[in-house]
């Protein structure tokens, strides 16, 4: 009885310990049994984690249909990555954690970042009226922060395309998109910088600001600036540049799919396709997971402009819980954390990061209907943390015993 209870003694103290970092005073031996008993007990966690979202996406696919991969991480460690379904659905070849997909407007925190770059570099200033980098936009008083954050009050650029683009097997490029506000100039749904109004235009006009600052097609600019410089090997952003017509297919990355009741019909590629920075950009969980250890890190840009993104950039309202920062959403009910999703033409995207838990799931699929966010959310939610759960179980023990 004596020799179990000097056991349970230092098996509490050494996962105080290994919890605190505090090892002063411990034997050699001490040490030993603090590592062994706190690695043994952190792999047997993720290991009961990964096998409760293997559950869990499994049955979202084999009862909910849904297809496309996953990611989870928490404080930089990858608990679960998995595929599920097919890439093509008439070939039948099967989805990978390296296939990519169009991640929608997911893609407006990466055309976000690209300005945030520009920014570090003292290449463009937030809140200067954008005619400084667009001599001839023929609205005033817009700011870059305003596209930003949504209060332009700009409309949609699709409505506008709609009515006034003639020829939908010609492409709609950023430079065609823009020019179409020279020559119509479309009212504007407010004033700016009066009420948020979440549009594509204002990202699509950020990607126009990219590239009159850099001197570089925005695809290239995001490939030279973020991707090779991550090794994002899987992530492009598709445009239409150079092309006279609109090809019939989307031949990069996987292909996405709509549904006419249990009948799968692949998306054919259209002339919106053409504008960059509110969309467009294609990608891979991997690839994902490598951007959002990069803003971890500062490798990107620093810290200190990084923080201005998850800055709530509205008023709070009633009828809006959460609010809108650079390229984020922002987490009314929960402190620090971040997130976007992405819907277009047979894509769907899910990115959540608590950065205060430093959990981040990503869920990317290539058919238009799947699972809600709400079971995302109860995955960044739940209380089964693999990498912090033995330390708070240590730490109660440590305090009944004191």
């Amino acid at each position: 009885m004596r020799f179990l209870y000097s056991f349970y003694f230092v098996f509490i103290l050494s996962l105080f310990v290994s919890c605190n970092g505090n090892d002063e005073g411990d034997t050699a031996i001490n040490k030993s049994i603090s590592q062994d008993i706190f690695i043994d007990l952190n792999e047997k966690a993720i290991s009961e984690k990964q096998a409760w979202l293997d559950q869990l996406f499994t049955r979202l696919h084999k009862r909910h249909g849904f297809i496309g991969t996953v990611l989870y991480a928490e404080k930089g460690q990858i608990v679960y990555e998995n595929a599920f379904g097919f890439s093509d659905l008439r070939k039948r070849d099967s989805l990978k954690i390296s296939s990519s997909f169009q991640l929608a407007s997911v893609s407006k925190m990466f055309t976000a970042t690209a300005i945030m770059i520009l920014k570090q570099e003292g290449k463009v200033d937030y809140d200067v009226d954008i005619k400084k980098y667009l001599p001839d936009f023929p609205y005033e008083g817009i700011t870059i922060r305003m596209l930003l954050t949504h209060r332009s009050g700009l409309s949609r650029y699709m409505t506008l395309a709609h009515k006034h683009w003639k020829v939908k097997g010609v492409p709609l490029t950023n430079k065609a998109m823009y020019q179409l506000f020279l020559d119509h100039k479309p009212s504007t749904y407010a004033k700016p910088n009066q009420i948020f109004h979440y549009c594509n235009t204002n990202y699509a006009m950020l990607a126009n600001i990219v590239e009159q600052v850099s001197g570089l097609p925005f695809n290239s600019y995001m490939s030279q600036n973020i991707f090779e410089p991550l090794e994002m090997n899987n992530s492009f952003v598709y445009h239409m540049n150079n092309d006279e017509r609109v090809s019939p297919y989307i031949l990069e990355g996987v292909p996405g799919y709509r549904y006419k009741g249990w009948r799968p019909i692949k998306q054919r590629n259209e002339y919106l396709n053409g504008v960059m920075g509110d969309k467009g950009l294609y990608s891979s969980v991997g690839d994902l997971f490598k951007f959002d250890q990069a803003l971890n890190n500062g490798l990107l840009v620093h810290d200190s402009i990084l923080q201005e993104a998850f800055i709530a950039g509205s008023p709070q309202s009633r009828r809006r819980k959460d609010n809108y920062g650079f390229g984020w959403r922002i987490r009314g009910a929960q402190d620090s954390t971040v997130y976007h999703y992405g819907w277009w033409k047979g894509f769907r995207a899910f990115y959540i990061r608590d950065m205060k838990q430093q959990k981040t799931i990503v869920v990317l699929s290539n058919r238009e209907k799947g699972p809600g966010s709400t079971t995302f959310w109860n995955v960044i939610n739940s209380k089964r943390n693999p990498m912090g759960e033995w330390c708070s179980t240590a730490d109660s023990l440590a305090a009944r015993a004191n």
